[in-house]
Parts: structure tokens; sequence; C-alpha cells
């Protein structure tokens, strides 16, 4: 950047669609690496995909995340932006507040509506503040007082950003955000040339373990398949939509997408995606959908027709496994919460969050919290990865 540009005004605007923002300037600060037409790192922040959530009616009016979208504009360029949304609840997130907005509200306050910058319903790292390269420093300095500007001339409790980059909350919390610490499951690829080669790492106990959950996940009479790009045809998410409200329902109460997502996913996203169905008797019987980044694979929704042992495993996570180790991607993200995956070779990992509280009382309480919370988690995923399946002599090299 030259001494010019470097003294040029930047221009915070914020936009209630992201039809009112080109694809090219979002996607050149979302994935300036897939110019070339490669694959994004991160599937979830291309123009693509948040505009799906939006046209289906997933988020905006009566959903509780209206879109506040932040551009930082200088010299006529966008050089940074932000996927912002207003609250009107804590639902979707996966770094759970209830407990602030709670004790807020019984203080007398008012919670919601709030401020997230976050890709809705979708617990995975990346970054969070999108910047054309070049722009960094100067592209999160001014999305983050953007967004603080915008909840304090509101008279809002809070703005959040959630599972963010680990370089992007030592930047939140040195402008003096709060740092927040949590911890998911990951499952790292080790230069595997095979799923065996994995299972080698493992304790001879898990690995007998992993092989005969797998046996009887595929002894279920019929067969798996993995479909991709031109591979998913829109009868494949006429079985998905069913799989994918029967648990939503169980889990949530309602799903989260519309029906209208899947359609457009089709249109517009199926070569960002990876879907594993199970098929018995001709008819579709379980289905878990996968989001393809550059060298991570991000599993998503799950769900079935018909019960048969250790099919969930199978289709989420080994599958996953497999196709990882196949293309060669270095992680399988699988989602929030779940200590099952730990003896599954997906061991615990760092996520971070950032945090702005209106209140200075209540920022303090709220800091005294997270600190006490990040000392827990780090306790946790030590003990946690002690108790992985990998044999001792390999555990170092995954920690």
């Amino acid at each position: 950047m030259t001494e010019a540009a470097k003294d040029a005004t930047i221009a915070i605007n914020m936009h209630s669609t992201i039809a009112a923002i080109p694809a090219a300037e979002w996607d050149a600060c979302a994935c300036p690496e897939a110019a070339d037409g490669g694959r994004p790192i991160d599937p979830f922040t291309t123009h693509r995909f948040l505009k799906a959530l939006e046209d289906s009616g997933s988020v905006g009016p009566g959903t509780g995340w209206e879109p506040r979208y932040l551009t930082a504009v200088m010299d006529g360029q966008t050089i940074a932006c932000a996927p912002l949304y207003a609250k009107g609840h804590s639902q979707g997130e996966y770094i759970f507040d209830h407990n602030w907005a709670h004790a807020w509200e019984r203080a007398g306050g008012r919670y919601y509506p709030k401020l997230q910058i976050a890709v809705p319903f979708t617990p995975a790292t990346g970054r969070r503040f999108l910047t054309r390269p070049g722009y960094e420093s100067e592209g999160v300095s001014a999305l983050i007082q953007g967004a603080i500007q915008v909840a304090a001339d509101n008279d809002l409790s809070s703005v959040h950003v959630t599972f963010c980059t680990e370089a992007e909350a030592i930047i939140g919390e040195k402008i003096g955000l709060l740092r927040r610490r949590t911890q998911q499951y990951h499952w790292q690829n080790r230069g595997y040339e095979s799923f065996e080669a994995f299972l080698a790492d493992l304790s001879s106990r898990k690995r007998k373990a992993i092989r005969k959950e797998r046996a009887r996940a595929q002894d279920f009479g019929g067969r798996i398949h993995r479909l991709t790009g031109d591979a998913i045809q829109p009868g494949h998410w006429d079985a998905f939509w069913t799989f994918y409200q029967d648990t939503g329902a169980r889990k949530w109460g309602r799903p989260y997408l519309t029906r209208a997502f899947f359609d457009i996913a089709q249109n517009t996203l199926r070569d960002d995606i990876l879907l594993v169905m199970a098929e018995r008797g001709g008819e579709w019987i379980a289905g878990a959908m996968n989001m393809i980044g550059r060298d991570t694979l991000f599993g998503r929704y799950w769900g079935c027709t018909e019960d048969h042992p250790c099919l969930h495993f199978e289709l989420c996570y080994y599958q996953a496994m497999d196709y990882a180790i196949e293309r060669g991607m270095s992680r399988v993200e699988a989602g929030a919460q779940g200590e099952h995956k730990l003896s599954r070779g997906y061991l615990p990992a760092m996520t971070h969050s950032l945090h702005w509280i209106a209140d200075p009382g209540f920022a303090e309480a709220v800091a005294r919290f997270v600190a006490a919370e990040a000392k827990a988690v780090d306790e946790d995923i030590e003990v946690l990865t002690g108790y992985g399946p990998f044999r001792k002599d390999r555990l170092e090299d995954h920690e």
C-alpha cells in the first residue's frame, strides 16, 4: 500500500441485502484465493452462500437474523466486508451467551437486539473480517470500529464475532474486545495415504473398535454414495430435506434452513457440497451434507428415515475422513459439540470469539467469566486429548 493510500479516508457502509454488494467485490475480500476459479478456503463466507441464505428466507424478516452487511470503502474500492446481522435471539450461534442475556435482563437491561458478525447456523472457524489482500490491518480495524459505532448509535447491548480465526481474536483483543475461547472436535490428516494408515496411529483396542463399527455400519443392506457437483440431482434434495427436518425438529425445535435453500444450493452451491447418502432398496434412507473448502471438509447436517447401527458414524465421520484422505485435505471439522467424536479420531481444538459489551459494569463481569472459562477450556482440551484413541507414541503429533 502506498503512503497516499494509508492517509485515505475509509467509509463504512451498511447494507440490508447482500445483493446490494457486487459478488466480485465481496469475493475479492472473502476469497481472493479463488479468483483463478479454484476453491475458496472458506465456502461459508462466499457471496453465493450468504446470498442463498438470504434468498431462501433462512435469514431475514421473522428469523431473528436480520442482515446488516458491512463494507469498508477506500478511494472507491471495497477493501473489506463483514457478514453482520442484527440478532433478536441467541439461536443458531453455537457459542452460547444465553446466560449473559438472562443476567442482563434480570438486571433490567435489554440484551436483544444485538449485533453478530458470523455465518448463520455455522459453527466453523473462518475469517469474519474479510479483507482484500494488502488491506488487512486497515480493513479489520475499520470493520470492528464500524460495528461498535453502529451498536452505540442504536443503543444496542453488544457486538459478537463468533468462530473467528485466532489471528483475528488476537487483533480484536488488542483493540479492546473481550476474547472468548471454546472448543470443538476436528480430525487432522497427518499425511495419511489411506484410512488404514490412519488406523495404524491408533491404539490396538481403538483400531479394532473402529473396524468393527465400520463393518457393522456398512452391513445395513444397501449402498453408500458420495455425490458432489453435477452428480447431485434435485431428487437428492427431496430426500435430504426429509432427513434435515427430522434432525432439526429434534435438535432445535424447527430447522434453521428453509426448503428453498436446498433448491438454491442445487443451482449455485452444488460444486461446494458433498452429500454422503445411504440407499437401500432403491430408497434414500440417510444422508450427511458437507461443505468443501480448499483444504478442509466441513460436516454440516445429518438425518435418516431408518435407524441402522453405527450408520451415523459412517456417513458423518468415516466417509468424510476417507474423502479428505483421497484428496489430500488437511482437516475435517465435524461441527459443534459431541464427545463421542473423540474415540473416532476427532480431537478437541480451540475456537475463538470476540465480544464488545456496551455497559462497562456488565463488560467487567463478562470479562471475569471468560477468563475463568478459558482456563477450564484449556484444562479440558489437555485432558480430552489424552483420552483420544491415538497411541501414546503418536499422540504428541496431534497436540
